[in-house]
This record gives C-alpha cells, sequence and structure tokens, in this order.
C-alpha cells in the first residue's frame, strides 16, 4: 500500500519537445539575429537596385509621359559611344593605374615585414596616413599643387623660370587623377598585404633560410605565394574602384572643364544625365550596364585568382 502511494505521487516525466517545434524556434532565433542585418541589407542594397531595373524599363518623352520601353533603354546604351568612350578612358585607367598602386604597396608591405626597416612603425601610418584623407579633400589638395596659375606648379614655373606640362591638361589629366588615386590607396593596400604577411608561420621562412634562400627567393617562393588570397583581393576591390571613379574627375571638373567633360567616366555620366539632364531612366539603365561589365570583370579575375591558388 505505502509502495503503490509513493509511486501516485511521483511527478510525471517531463515532455521532450517535438523535433519539428524546436527547429522551428530554433530558426525563429537564428532569424531573430539575423533579421536585422536583412531588413537593412534590403532597404540599403536591394531595394534600390531593384527600383534602378524598374525605373531602366521606362522613358520620360515629351509627349505623353513616362511609357514603357522595355529594354529600349538597354539597346541605347550598348550603342552610345559617349558610354563606350568613358569605360574605354577607364579601362586604360585601371590597366596602368591598379598594377602601379598594387606594386608600391606590395613593395611597403614586404619592406616593413623584413624587419630592417628603421622606424618602420613610423612608415607605416606615414604611408597609411593619406587613406584617411577624404577623396574629395585629397583632390582639392592635388587640385590645387597641380595648377599652373596659383598652384605649386605654377610657383615652380616662376621660381626657376621654366613651363613644366600642365597636369590638367587634356593628355595627362588621366595620369593626375591616377597618381591621386594611387596616393589614397597605397596605404589601404599596403594594410591588407602586411596583416597577410604576418600570419605567414615564422617555420616557413626558417625551412627556406635551411635551404639557402635568400631574401628574394623567400619573397618569390614563400611570401608571395602564402598571400594570394590578399593579393586577389586587393586585385577585386581595386577593379570595382577603378570602374567606380567619380570623386576625383568630379572635383577636378571644375578646374579643369576643357579636359575632363560629363562624359569622362561612366559614373560621371551617369550623374550627369540624372541630375543635368534630367534623364533618370536612361542614367538607371547605364548605371545597371556598368555595375553588370563591373561584376562580370570581377568575378572573372576572382575565378582565376582562385584556379591559380
Amino acid at each position: 500500500m505505502t509502495f503503490l502511494s509513493t509511486r501516485a505521487t511521483e511527478a510525471p516525466p517531463p515532455r521532450r519537445p517535438r523535433p519539428r517545434l524546436r527547429l522551428r524556434k530554433e530558426a525563429l532565433v537564428g532569424w531573430g539575429f539575423a533579421g536585422p542585418f536583412v531588413a537593412v541589407f534590403g532597404l540599403v542594397f536591394l531595394a534600390p537596385i531593384g527600383y534602378a531595373l524598374y525605373l531602366s524599363l521606362f522613358k520620360d518623352r515629351l509627349i505623353g509621359g513616362t511609357s514603357f520601353v522595355g529594354l529600349d533603354n538597354y539597346g541605347e546604351a550598348l550603342a552610345d559611344t559617349r558610354f563606350w568612350e568613358g569605360l574605354a578612358r577607364v579601362g586604360l585607367f585601371l590597366l596602368v593605374q591598379v598594377p602601379v598602386m598594387l606594386g608600391v604597396a606590395l613593395l611597403v608591405a614586404l619592406a616593413i615585414d623584413s624587419g630592417r626597416l628603421y622606424g618602420r612603425t613610423f612608415f607605416r601610418v606615414a604611408v597609411f596616413l593619406p587613406y584617411a584623407v577624404p577623396a574629395v579633400v585629397a583632390s582639392l589638395i592635388w587640385g590645387f599643387m597641380y595648377g599652373t596659375r596659383f598652384g605649386l606648379v605654377g610657383n615652380i614655373n616662376d621660381a626657376l623660370g621654366v613651363t613644366l606640362p600642365d597636369p590638367l591638361s587634356p593628355s595627362l589629366v588621366l595620369a593626375s587623377i591616377g597618381n591621386i588615386v594611387t596616393w589614397e590607396f597605397v596605404g589601404y593596400n599596403m594594410l591588407i598585404f602586411y596583416s597577410a604577411l604576418r600570419t605567414v608561420p615564422r617555420s616557413l621562412y626558417e625551412a627556406a633560410a635551411i635551404d639557402g634562400a635568400g631574401e628574394w627567393r623567400t619573397v618569390f617562393s614563400v611570401k608571395l605565394p602564402a598571400i594570394r588570397g590578399a593579393l586577389v583581393i586587393a586585385t577585386i576591390f581595386s577593379i570595382i574602384g577603378s570602374f567606380q571613379l567619380f570623386n576625383e574627375p568630379s572635383i577636378l571638373q571644375k578646374l579643369a572643364p576643357n579636359a575632363i567633360t560629363s562624359d569622362f567616366t561612366p559614373n560621371l555620366y551617369t550623374y550627369s544625365l540624372s541630375f543635368s539632364g534630367q534623364q533618370h531612366n536612361y542614367a538607371a539603365t547605364v548605371a545597371i550596364v556598368m555595375g553588370v561589365i563591373t561584376a562580370v570583370i570581377a568575378y572573372t579575375v576572382q575565378l582565376r585568382g582562385m584556379r591559380k591558388g
């Protein structure tokens, strides 16, 4: 009788939650963490792209207002010589400026990582410091120095009695912009390369030294293969940045209106179409075409870098 009463007063074992219900709760918790990011991502990234795609399918007409034209705007953009001239100019800028910038950044990173550079902490900060200067301010500073009447070039001409080439002339303005961009982003890419070099195991250097490898042999056989991923990432970022070239030519346009036209780069052309020409639909089309071209080239570089790795 006592045994039966004891069994009767015992609490029933707790029920285990159903697997399906448990998975649903875990999914809700996960979405609770990821939800704010997804909302912001959709608002600031997906929504503008969707709206640009929507605008590209319409066209403003003098008679009849806005009308649906389908893919006609894309056909017009692909046949637009002003767009392709700007794209070719940016392509030339990319082929020259990006290798120079990444090469200088890599040399600086290797010099700092070698441990033989005196005052390397100060040198690292000094090289990185221009990246902290906003692009607009950097363009104004260099635009002032480029001036032949009031800037550094003009002062040198007056002091030495010489005539230096005008950096803002039509034949040199692209190189002048490349100099500004290189000055701005060498430190940024140097930091990427230097951070990657600091993660290379020291045992690889010791093994190379035991095998009799010199400094340059170690660089080409150990360091560069070890930071291949960082090189690919920096190259992709630089390609995207080159195709997005806007701030520097936009600021220098007021100083060199004859050299920098409204279609100097695709981004500047899009801006001019939208805000000066009031052609919002066609501007959205040009922006989408440029985005697709940039994505294809960047993805191709990424695949090639991964395949080599």
